[in-house]
C-alpha cells in the first residue's frame, strides 16, 4: 500500500481561486461593519456638538476665567 503523491504543481493556484473571494468578502464585511458601527455614530455627535456649540461664548468664558496671556478679561 503506497501513499499518492502529493500535487505540487498549481497548489498555489488552486489554493488561490478558493480563498482570495473569501479574503476580499471578508474584508469588505469589516470594513461596512466599521464604517456603519464606529464612524457614522462618531459623524453624528461631532455634527449634534457643533449644532449647539457657541465659539464666541466658549471664548468668552474662557477669556474670563483667564485662560489667555493675551487678552484681558474685560472688566480689569
Amino acid at each position: 500500500m503506497s501513499l499518492p503523491k502529493p500535487m505540487m504543481r498549481g497548489l498555489l493556484a488552486k489554493r488561490l481561486r478558493f480563498h482570495l473571494p473569501i479574503a476580499f468578502t471578508l474584508a469588505l464585511t469589516a470594513a461596512i461593519a466599521f464604517k456603519y458601527t464606529v464612524t457614522e455614530p462618531k459623524k453624528r455627535a461631532y455634527a449634534d456638538f457643533y449644532k449647539q456649540y457657541d465659539a464666541v461664548k466658549e471664548f468668552n468664558a474662557m477669556r474670563e476665567a483667564g485662560i489667555f496671556e493675551s487678552v484681558q478679561p474685560t472688566g480689569k
